[in-house]
């Protein structure tokens, strides 16, 4: 996208708002696809944004779904089937047993001794084997420990109608040293290997989160490509003969997105100036932001022709923690002036904390050269989530 494109949507819809540029994500998707070879493949994290489920169908291999509401966003989009990983560290029974009868999963992961039992009583009152997952804990409240997953391996004739295909892990995110990657990865084949050979255990998937590095901010220098290209090279030389199969979210989703809001104020006290944007926090999400110190990669679409001078840049949120970024250089700064912060297309439109101050939710947008800009969730009113029910006189507004 571009100045002129950037223009268009603020003057035609309301600020602030999400653009997520398609062409974007998908050339993303399909060249960390051409790295990573025909043998490996990429399952989306759809809590990174869900707004983009139904342009990388044709790219990724699976989906992974870790809520009720997830799934039905699937269900709608109509992905579901053998393209769904039910992921998830709360799986509410009445779910799984919908999900079960639909056929709606391909794969079921197991976080936890709990979680194994639960899949095997839904699966067995179905009458229907399901494949399952176990997850390999990061030493967080995910997945389960290596002695644990020995036990149901051993044990495994006790599950009959859960079928194991194999592992998966993930640890983290935003990791900028690969021999951690590496290690982790090779670890993963190794325990696969031991559970072979003590357990005659054939498992043939591995599924792993890598948490690539993604620079969200000016100055950070790293090549995307590299992190790719390095371990897929790992992943062919180790030993597995298996599946590998890459859960990545952020990583694909992340540089597609813009958010922009517009100056609804300007002035300056005690000698600093700052700016009142008609979005804030609430909408706007840097992973590894620190007290509003580091600079995002951003646009300023300003006619003002003044003298530059550095701006903190606050939301419109009634709290001294909304601040989005200080010291941001622009020149000739006045009402009405568009900021555009880059790389917003991961979780920014999900994770926000959207009901503060009963504000209304951004317009979500969709941008193509093909079909150019479109709107596929209008700007929505939160103060009828915001109140007891018993004063509300009218329904919730349609979308």
């Amino acid at each position: 996208m571009n100045r002129q494109l950037f223009m268009e949507v603020a003057q035609k819809y309301e600020t602030p708002a999400y653009v997520f540029d398609l062409d974007i994500f998908i050339k993303r998707i399909k060249r960390i696809k051409e790295l990573l070879g025909e043998n490996i493949q990429l399952c989306y994290a759809m809590k990174a944004n869900p707004f983009l489920i139904s342009s990388a169908a044709s790219y990724v291999d699976r989906f992974e779904v870790c809520s009720p509401g997830e799934y039905a966003i699937c269900q709608r989009a109509d992905l579901h089937g053998k393209r769904i990983v039910l992921s998830g560290v709360n799986k509410e029974e009445a779910e799984v047993k919908r999900v079960m009868r639909e056929g709606g999963a391909g794969v079921y992961t197991v976080e936890s001794l709990h979680q194994l039992e639960l899949l095997e009583m839904c699966a067995k009152e179905c009458s229907i084997q399901v494949s399952v997952i176990l997850r390999l804990t990061g030493n967080n409240q995910f997945g389960m420990e290596k002695e644990q997953i020995r036990g149901i391996i051993e044990n495994r004739d006790q599950y009959p109608h859960l079928f194991i295909k194999g592992l998966q892990m993930y640890t983290g995110t935003q990791k900028k040293k690969f021999h951690k990657i590496q290690q982790e990865v090779t670890q993963l084949a190794q325990f696969m290997t031991e559970l072979k050979e003590q357990y005659a255990f054939e498992g043939n998937e591995l599924e792993y989160g890598p948490g690539f590095y993604v620079p969200y901010f000016q100055g950070e220098d790293w090549d995307l490509e590299e992190q790719v290209r390095s371990l897929a090279d790992t992943l062919y030389a180790l030993s597995f003969d298996g599946t590998w199969i890459l859960e990545i979210g952020r990583f694909l989703a992340a540089t597609c997105g813009y958010y922009l809001t517009k100056i609804a104020d300007c002035k300056r006290n005690n000698g600093q100036n700052f700016c009142i944007v008609d979005g804030g926090i609430h909408h706007l999400n840097y992973y590894g932001q620190t007290m509003a110190m580091k600079i995002p990669f951003h646009q300023v679409i300003t006619e003002g022709d003044g003298e530059e001078e550095l701006w903190t840049v606050c939301g419109s949120l009634c709290t001294a923690g909304d601040v989005l970024v200080k010291n941001l250089p622009i020149r000739g700064a006045k009402i009405g002036d568009l900021l555009v912060f880059e790389r917003v297309g991961a979780y920014s439109v999900t994770e926000g904390i959207y009901l503060f101050l009963s504000r209304r939710l951004p317009v979500i947008l969709l941008y193509s050269q093909s079909e150019g800009i479109r709107m596929v969730r209008q700007g929505y009113p939160t103060d009828y989530l915001n109140e007891a029910a018993n004063q509300q006189e009218t329904d919730l507004p349609d979308r």
